[in-house]
């Protein structure tokens, strides 16, 4: 049978029509900010405190994006008798989103929690030189890290929490103990030198 002409036309200004009675889902960015998951790669944040410039990241990352510099300083001793230490000094902690491809790698490999997601993903630039962020601006995107999910109230205290809550319930409680300066105190009970059996021999 041969199909009726202009019964495509038909069929698509039916869609047409279908499409325009309903509501529209269409957020309009930027008035509009979208409503991003929890866990959104937007861009990475340093927290420059853990940072030991172990290199773990920039030696993972599949891009080579991480530039990292630093130096040694001599740490005196800790008590007298010891000896000195050296540690590393942060110089430049660097990331060149122009090259990152968003693996988070990095982030995972850190052992000190240096590295995390933020969801901000507004950071576009004119000039791609721009987008190296320097250690400054990652610390800045530190500010807009969400918080961590609240943990699953069947699941047992982390070991840090229970131990620091059991030292503030013991601090607590000391403090708690009545020392009322005018309450009287009571005398104490006389005692004989001469011995429980009253001096008899």
């Amino acid at each position: 049978m041969a199909p009726i002409p202009g019964s495509g036309l038909a069929k698509g200004l039916a869609v047409t029509l279908r499409t325009m009675t309903r509501k529209s889902v269409t957020e309009q960015y930027p008035d509009a900010q979208p409503e991003l998951p929890p866990r959104t790669r937007g861009v990475i944040g340093l927290f420059e405190e853990n940072c030991t410039v172990c290199m773990l990241c920039a030696r993972e990352c599949p891009d080579w994006c991480i530039y990292i510099d630093s130096h040694k300083e001599t740490v005196p001793p800790a008590a007298p008798g010891g000896r000195e230490r050296s540690r590393n000094v942060l110089d430049r902690f660097a990331i060149d989103f122009s090259l990152c491809m968003y693996c988070g790698i990095c982030i995972e490999v850190c052992p000190f929690d240096a590295l995390f997601w933020s969801p901000e993903f507004e950071y576009a630039e004119t000039d791609i030189r721009e987008l190296t962020h320097e250690r400054d601006k990652l610390r800045e995107w530190m500010w807009t890290v969400p918080a961590p999910p609240a943990l699953d109230p069947a699941a047992e205290e982390p070991k840090e929490i229970a131990a620091a809550r059991k030292t503030a319930e013991k601090l607590a409680a000391a403090q708690a103990q009545p020392t009322d300066p005018a309450e009287p105190a009571q005398p104490a009970e006389p005692v004989d030198p001469a011995g429980p059996q009253g001096g008899e021999s």
